[in-house]
């Protein structure tokens, strides 16, 4: 499901957002920032659905011009997509998206790079409750989550696919629930939940 909404020029500001859910986080962002073109990407069109249909209506009645979904998984991303990103964001992932930015998986982070314009940044969202999630941290493979293993492993694992980290750190609970998608407002309410942004740029 790709919305008809086609790419801008390059030089206006291109936002991606992978594993963009339900668009939540795309729809109010481009509302706040007509002046960007933002692209949400998902595997799963089903929540895209009505968000699709929403943003070509007239402006009055929610619609926005400076949207695309685009049904896609990370591992197959449409080559339309390559070099065109200023901003690329990983918010909350799940699943194998999940463990690839977190065992900073070379083809999936390969392929994130791919999208990147020069001096791009990539922002991950992690989130992971360590007895809720557990069984799927161990299906996983995931170790536990904290600022060493970023410094240890993942600085010169994602720098070897292209990407510098420039800043981690453990968000607090309201900063949480500040951010545009469905995800952190829910999770922002789950206090035994730690959720890390890694900030990096592309290089």
């Amino acid at each position: 499901m790709n919305s008809t909404n086609s790419l801008p020029p390059t030089g206006e500001g291109v936002v991606i957002d992978i594993g963009t859910g339900d668009g939540l986080f795309v729809y109010q962002s481009a509302r706040e920032n007509p002046r960007k073109f933002y692209i949400g990407v998902d595997a799963n069109a089903r929540p895209l659905e009505k968000i699709s249909e929403k943003i070509h209506r007239k402006p009055a009645k929610g619609g926005l011009p400076n949207i695309l979904f685009v049904h896609a998984a990370v591992e197959d991303l449409p080559s339309e997509l390559d070099g065109v990103a200023d901003e690329v964001h990983v918010h909350f992932p799940w699943g194998s998206l999940l463990r690839a930015v977190f065992t900073a998986d070379r083809s999936v982070l390969g392929n994130l790079r791919r999208i990147c314009a020069p001096d791009a940044v990539l922002e991950v969202v992690l989130g992971l409750n360590k007895d809720r999630d557990r069984t799927e941290s161990e299906r996983l493979g995931l170790p536990p989550l904290s600022v060493e293993f970023i410094d240890s492993v993942l600085k010169s694992a994602y720098r070897d696919a292209g990407f510098e980290v420039i800043d981690r750190r453990f968000l607090r609970a309201h900063e949480c629930a500040e951010m545009k998608c469905s995800w952190a407002r829910r999770l922002s309410h789950d206090r035994n939940r730690n959720v890390c942004c890694i900030l990096a740029r592309a290089i």
